[in-house]
């Protein structure tokens, strides 16, 4: 898929057993800070910029919408379905988190990022698991490493679920108990908020709010936490490369610093930050719940040599047991029915081990399914790969 005729995807490889080469080194440089790795150099064809015109997307204040103000609600819905049919993106203000509760949780970032690698490693993400800690994916990929860190927690929707303080735990110890009181307090306001997006989006489809409501209600999502070095030579690597989320929908809080990009129409364009919003988008498994009628947004990470970068995604999942699988309703607007039934576990499983996320990975996962290489639907594997 090219994009703007000068950036494109990569071929993922077809098993990433190829990839998984070395021990873990560590972080980023060498002896000489200013020269960046090989591994983590891109390719010119995914010449990345800091200067990129705005992309207008809409803003929705979820406080009206929510409120039944049936203007409102007309123009929030049509706004957002003009949207997710184009690019997959949007805003949403007045939402109901606690921005200050959301200042915590960047002050815990903050603490945890600036650690020791040996204390990060106590929750080190090992090869095939989910969660934890990891440093740009060393291990998984030998090539066009991401210039970044993450930190991977679990978020079940079941009442009294203390899953992500649990895991803090248990791999960091208790003297970072305030950390996962943050991150699980942070999960339960931002699948609440997550509700209400797909109320929305059912809406904006011209279908039930009830409909994705009730789908998502015993969801099993995952809580990021991101970290974007700086870089003396920022345009020759990617904090994140050109990818959709795997998952279904992507809750997004950034930190003042930009760096999110979005594509489309074969346009680069930026995302800038604002604290007081979150940027919504739509990843995969979603589109397929639409039949492809809403597009997974392809996005990207570019870093800075002067400023550190945090960002906070919330990827609600529905839980393992659901079938995706596009209402038919959805498939009577947009015939014929494009994708297989499937569960979450399979698409993660894909990404997981056979294949890395890129601009690709719906239509890689449809040949995947037909050809009859899907593993069982019952497999526990619980968090995107990138």
């Amino acid at each position: 898929m090219a994009l703007n005729g000068k950036v494109a995807t990569e071929s993922a490889p077809s098993n990433l057993n190829e990839e998984m080469k070395g021990e873990y080194r560590p972080p980023f440089g060498g002896s000489d800070e200013s020269k960046v790795p090989e591994d983590f150099i891109w390719s010119e064809k995914f010449e990345a910029s800091e200067l990129l015109p705005v992309l207008d997307v809409p803003t929705i204040d979820l406080e009206k919408f929510m409120s039944g103000d049936k203007s409102y609600v007309e123009e929030a819905t049509r706004l957002v379905d003009e949207a997710c049919r184009q690019h997959g993106i949007f805003f949403v203000v007045n939402h109901g988190v606690d921005i200050e509760m959301m200042g915590r949780v960047h002050d815990c970032m903050n603490e945890f990022f600036t650690m020791p690698l040996d204390v990060k490693q106590r929750a080190k993400r090992k090869v095939g698991e989910s969660y934890g800690y990891t440093n740009s994916f060393f291990g998984r990929f030998a090539s066009n490493l991401p210039w970044k860190e993450t930190f991977s927690l679990r978020c079940v929707a079941a009442q009294n679920s203390s899953a992500a303080h649990d895991y803090v735990l248990d791999t960091l110890g208790p003297s970072f108990s305030h950390h996962g009181k943050a991150y699980q307090e942070c999960g339960i306001a931002l699948n609440e908020l997550g509700t209400k997006i797909v109320e929305l989006l059912g809406l904006s489809l011209g279908i039930s709010r009830e409909y994705f409501k009730n789908f998502f209600e015993d969801n099993d999502s995952i809580l990021r936490l991101n970290y974007y070095p700086t870089c003396d030579k920022p345009e020759v690597v990617l904090g994140t490369g050109p990818h959709t989320d795997p998952t279904s929908v992507t809750i997004l809080h950034q930190d003042p610093v930009s760096g999110l990009q979005v594509c489309s129409n074969d346009q680069w364009y930026s995302i800038p930050p604002n604290p007081e919003a979150f940027v919504i988008n739509i990843g995969d498994t979603f589109t397929s719940l639409t039949n492809g009628i809403y597009k997974g947004c392809i996005h990207r990470a570019v870093v800075n040599s002067m400023n550190a970068r945090k960002s906070l995604a919330f990827f609600l999942c529905p839980s393992h047991d659901k079938v995706v699988r596009a209402p038919e309703e959805l498939v009577e607007k947009s015939p014929p029915r494009k994708y297989p039934d499937y569960k979450w576990p399979m698409l993660l499983e894909m990404t997981q081990k056979r294949y890395r996320p890129d601009c690709n990975t719906l239509e890689a996962f449809k040949t995947w399914v037909q050809e009859g290489k899907a593993l069982d639907t019952g497999s526990t594997i619980t968090a995107p790969s990138a």
